[in-house]
């Protein structure tokens, strides 16, 4: 029965992959210090931006927060558009969204002397090939890893790129690493590189099914491929929380 489940599961994959337009994501981090108008930065996310881009058709857009209490704070948004000519005419949308404009007139308030972040980053995806669309997690799911992985060129990070489409990402869903979006980098920090979202319920879950991909016999044999040799010289990873109103 779970062989014929996951075959099923692979069938559905693969019609969904055939049929579906690449994705754009905007990934965006802010850095919110002590002491600084937090709560100013909720209200204008929960009830300004959110229900904004919802109006202009943007949809499952995550808000989250680092894991822990580190000092300064990060919240990180995804929001994810059909392609980057949505993009562009989503930004022209809100600029005459007059319930927008209303809403955060508060936020736009915000005074010098107390801000409600320092900065912001913002970095740019195109949705891999093997997975165009970003893809809504269970319902539970309280852990989100991030991970980005950094490659010494241009061509180091396209083979990564290559092996996930090739096959690794098949041993992701294999093992319970429930992927959310994988995106090449188009813009921001960090470049050449590519960055993936993955959820869990919890850190158990997690770890639990990283050692079941550590150990699967497609990966072992995949990874030491000569040509996916030395396509990741770094990696940033970082665990997540959904905010209360977090579209994902």
């Amino acid at each position: 029965m779970n062989i014929k489940k996951n075959i099923l599961s692979l069938l559905l994959l693969f019609s969904f992959i055939m049929t579906a337009q690449n994705e754009y994501y905007e990934l965006r981090t802010y850095i919110i210090p002590y002491n600084a108008a937090e709560k100013s930065l909720h209200n204008y996310l929960s009830k300004s931006l959110l229900p904004a881009l919802n109006r202009q058709g943007v949809e499952n857009i995550g808000v989250f927060e680092t894991i822990g209490q580190p000092t300064p704070k990060e919240l990180v948004l995804l929001i994810p558009f059909n392609d980057i000519a949505t993009y562009d005419k989503v930004l022209k949308g809100l600029t005459k969204d007059n319930i927008f404009q209303e809403n955060k007139v508060g936020y736009d308030a915000i005074t010098f002397s107390r801000p409600a972040y320092t900065r912001f980053t913002s970095s740019f995806y195109f949705a891999f090939d093997s997975l165009p669309k970003l893809i809504v997690p269970e319902k539970g799911s309280q852990l989100f890893e991030l991970r980005t992985y950094e490659g010494y060129s241009e061509d180091a990070v396209q083979r990564k790129t290559n092996m996930f489409n090739d096959g690794e990402l098949t041993i992701f869903e294999d093992t319970g690493l429930h992927s959310v979006f994988f995106g090449s980098q188009v813009s921001g920090p960090l470049m050449p590189a590519l960055t993936y979202m993955l959820a869990f319920k919890d850190m158990e879950e997690r770890n639990r099914n990283w050692n079941k991909f550590s150990i699967h016999p497609e990966w072992k044999r995949i990874s030491i491929l000569p040509e996916y040799a030395n396509t990741v010289s770094d990696i940033k990873r970082i665990f997540l929380k959904p905010l209360s109103y977090s579209q994902l």
